[in-house]
């Protein structure tokens, strides 16, 4: 059964998270990155027994990154090594104790833009300064760019990986992360890479340390993939070389996870693969849904699907509605979008959507945003 078709819009504006309490009723909540689906089963049961024995204390043992080993090594024909993980509240959390651990307190941080805006909210957070190395136009690493953002940024200097990238939902190849490896040593960069997106690309996910296991860091998480970002665990992997400076982890932040949102993820991992493989032919038709309705009723958006994440990138340069095309679609059709200003260099013009949601929804969103661009331009 397609996850995607089992909450109607009603039972939907139930829920009491922040992608259904942020804008009113009226408003189509297409932005923040959370998905439309019931819980897998496994993973429902995983938290249901835990409260039901009390079991809400901390943190420990091993399974997810046993479960997290299992799933890489079946799904991408790699196998990280469990004593070279460790728990970390979230992505984003476990991408800042990574700084620390690598870099000087002011070091630069690369970043490919358009890029995931807590990218550089991290960054900004702590002190450090952001170099952009842009994408190319079709979306992929520019090693011209990145090398120069390497020279400017200069030795010491991290380099945040966003793989599968997001917003484009740009799968890196084997070939671009080895000469992202070899780029980063000669220029002295660490690389931290940010896979939280990796179990919903739909073929041919590369981890970065599977092709370059030096002193690289990745961290990931099931939390995108099955829809757990209320219940906080992920995992930080290094690199053989880097192995050293992961053990040089905070224990508050090993311990700051939750332990009931450790089950579930392990869960997923272990028993979630086929409602994972059902919510993945459901995105694949919402893909073709949207860029069909595109077609339609916005034929000047460019759409290029891409080949991971549930988000949609959306070139809305051409309707003439300006830097921030989501403010309209926003005011005059009541369907919100994230606003790719936030995204970085070569965001604006742009637009983010939420495709894991009902087709229905989908549907009527763009015929709203269609509404909205005539009512602006008429």
């Amino acid at each position: 059964m397609n996850p995607l078709r089992q909450l109607t819009l009603e039972q939907l504006r139930q829920r009491t998270s922040m992608k259904w309490r942020y804008y009113p009723e009226d408003v189509l909540p297409l932005w923040i990155a959370e998905m439309d689906v019931l819980l897998a089963e496994p993973v429902a049961r995983a938290i249901t027994d835990a409260v039901a024995r009390g079991d809400t204390g901390y943190p420990s043992g091993t399974a997810y990154a046993e479960a997290l080993a299992e799933f890489a090594k079946k799904r991408w024909n790699w196998e990280p090594a469990v004593d070279r993980m460790a728990i970390v509240p979230d992505v984003m959390t476990g991408v800042a104790e990574m700084f620390r651990l690598v870099s000087r307190r002011d070091a630069p941080v690369v970043v490919n833009c358009p890029v995931y805006p807590p990218f550089y909210e991290v960054v900004e957070t702590l002190g450090r300064t952001v170099v952009e190395a842009p994408l190319s136009a079709s979306s992929r690493l520019d090693f011209a760019a990145l090398e120069e953002a390497f020279t400017r940024a200069g030795r010491g200097a991290v380099y945040l990986l966003c793989n599968p990238h997001n917003p484009t939902g740009t799968v890196h190849s084997a070939a671009e992360l080895e000469q992202v490896a070899e780029l980063a040593r000669r220029h002295g960069i660490r690389v931290v890479a940010d896979e939280i997106h990796a179990p919903l690309t739909t073929a041919g996910f590369v981890p970065y340390l599977s092709v370059a296991d030096d002193d690289g860091l990745s961290l990931t998480s099931a939390s995108k993939a099955w829809n757990l970002a209320g219940l906080k665990a992920a995992l930080a992997i290094a690199g053989p070389a880097a192995a050293d400076d992961l053990a040089r982890l905070p224990e508050e932040a090993r311990y700051s996870a939750s332990h009931v949102g450790v089950l579930a993820h392990t869960a997923a991992l272990r028993d979630g693969v086929e409602w994972l493989d059902a919510l993945l032919e459901g995105l694949d038709e919402n893909r073709r849904l949207l860029a069909g309705l595109l077609a339609e009723q916005l034929p000047a958006v460019r759409y290029q699907p891409g080949q991971a994440t549930y988000l949609a990138w959306l070139d809305c340069r051409d309707l003439g509605l300006g830097d921030n095309p989501a403010k309209t679609f926003l005011k005059r059709g009541k369907v919100a979008l994230s606003s790719g200003i936030p995204f970085g260099t070569g965001g604006a013009g742009f637009a983010r959507m939420n495709l894991a949601t009902s087709p229905e929804i989908i549907t009527e969103a763009v015929r709203r945003m269609a509404v909205a661009w005539h009512e602006s331009s008429s």
